[in-house]
């Protein structure tokens, strides 16, 4: 007996086992069994017949990818298991490096901010310089996915960088540590590199930014918006108003999502979820959660806006928290479930449900939609390149250390503006003006902001 037959046998045995195992009626069973062992007789017939060698288990990843692929639905997606590190990571917002974001500029590693109190931070490394060797080999036209690979490691391993800075040739040997990647910024750097949280003085307005929302976003904000350890939040500070961006945000976790909404609104439906298999479930904003006192809000939003950063700006929207400002967001409502397959059979990531904004409208985009996600009352277009230049803009006030003359030559010279935030500041200061008045608060008279980029 060849061993391709031996195999297809032990196939056959385990997938009969297997269905009898399944839920359902026999009848079901018996279906479902037949079709999967027209799978495995089509993977037989090319193993003992097809005309060239075949790589085995590329024929098993096309065939999920094409199962997959019927469903019309991206975002479920089998992830074998050489990705998992890559998917866990992208999943917890955390992972095991010396801390850099790093970008391809004409050919070049550059950093674009170390990553605040990483290693890369601690010894002193820039936004601006120039990776050209890891271990002391060469990285030149190395493609930036294997320049990553080099940098990470396993946690506590030492590895060594060679920086270009401005044309003198630096190394800096560095442990790798496990990264916990900050979700929640300000608008600016200040100078011992803290953020900078208000954009206008008189009146007092603050802007938060938000990256994704992980297993610690909601902390990030709660401890920005109100203080710990002692130290005053933006609350305790005079906060009269707050911008919250949520531009090229790709969403993240939905609990993250419902406890950040409940930080602003005490009562009101927050998102519902429903599919074919899963019933309705409806999450309220909870008595129980710590509600601030009412400020006025902006929430600024594109077409890069996905997931739960869309439920974010549509309950605010829907339950009359917060004005939404920009452009409409992108159209990624699903509900996903993350179903380990077996020890090294890999991930599936599978849609089970939709979300729907507190007003009832279904925040995913199909192939037929013609409304879908978080439509601002205050619609400012961008074009691509009016983006580009604000997620730079964004970049250079992340950066810690951040140095123009390092950079190199292809950086643009001037700079970038950003149209949707002085909308945003604009908008809010006549909001601020409307709620002091309204309260009888206004003690002196309120300037317009001098206009920022």
């Amino acid at each position: 007996m060849t061993r391709e037959r031996l195999a297809w046998l032990v196939s056959i045995i385990l997938l009969a086992i297997l269905a009898f195992q399944l839920p359902g009626t026999l009848g079901q069973r018996d279906d479902e069994y037949s079709w999967v062992r027209t799978i495995v007789e089509i993977h037989r017939q090319i193993l003992e017949s097809y005309v060239d060698p075949v790589n085995d288990a590329q024929l098993k990843q096309k065939a999920i990818e094409g199962m997959l692929g019927a469903l019309d639905d991206p975002y479920t997606v089998y992830i074998p298991p050489d990705h998992q590190a890559e998917f866990d990571k992208e999943l917890g917002g955390t992972f095991s490096g010396v801390g850099i974001s790093l970008r391809d500029i004409g050919g070049r590693m550059v950093v674009l901010t170390p990553i605040e109190g990483g290693p890369a931070d601690q010894a002193g490394i820039d936004a601006g310089d120039v990776i050209v060797k890891v271990d002391g080999k060469s990285i030149a036209k190395m493609p930036i996915d294997d320049v990553v690979k080099l940098v990470s490691g396993p946690v506590g391993s030492p590895v060594t960088l060679t920086i270009d800075r401005g044309g003198k040739l630096m190394d800096f040997t560095l442990h790798r540590q496990q990264i916990v990647l900050p979700t929640v910024y300000g608008y600016a750097r200040n100078s011992d590199q803290s953020w900078e949280y208000f954009v206008s003085q008189n009146p007092k307005i603050a802007y938060l930014r938000v990256t994704q929302f992980d297993e610690n976003t909601f902390d990030e904000m709660k401890r920005v918006l109100t203080g710990a350890d002692g130290h005053g939040g933006l609350m305790s500070q005079g906060m009269q108003g707050l911008i919250m961006d949520l531009r090229f945000n790709p969403g993240g976790q939905l609990q993250q999502a419902i406890k950040v909404v409940n930080l602003f609104i005490k009562d009101g439906v927050i998102v519902s979820t429903h599919g074919q298999h899963s019933p309705e479930e409806v999450d309220r904003a909870g008595a129980q959660a710590t509600t601030l006192p009412y400020f006025p809000m902006i929430v600024l939003v594109n077409d890069h806006s996905a997931s739960a950063a869309e439920i974010v700006a549509g309950s605010l929207k829907d339950n009359d928290r917060a004005l939404v400002e920009g452009q409409r967001t992108f159209g990624k409502g699903s509900v996903q479930r993350v179903i380990q397959l077996g020890q090294d059979d890999g991930t599936l990531k599978m849609t089970v449900a939709h979300w729907y904004l507190p007003s009832g409208r279904l925040v995913s985009r199909k192939k037929d939609s013609t409304d879908w996600g978080v439509e601002p009352q205050i619609i400012v277009p961008v074009d691509e390149n009016g983006e580009r230049a604000i997620d730079e803009l964004m970049e250079r006030q992340e950066a810690i250390r951040y140095h123009p003359s390092t950079m190199p030559a292809t950086q643009p010279t001037t700079a970038p503006t950003d149209p949707q935030f002085q909308q945003a500041l604009t908008t809010m200061v006549g909001l601020v003006i409307l709620e002091a008045n309204k309260h009888a608060a206004a003690t002196q008279a309120i300037e317009l902001p001098a206009t920022r980029p």
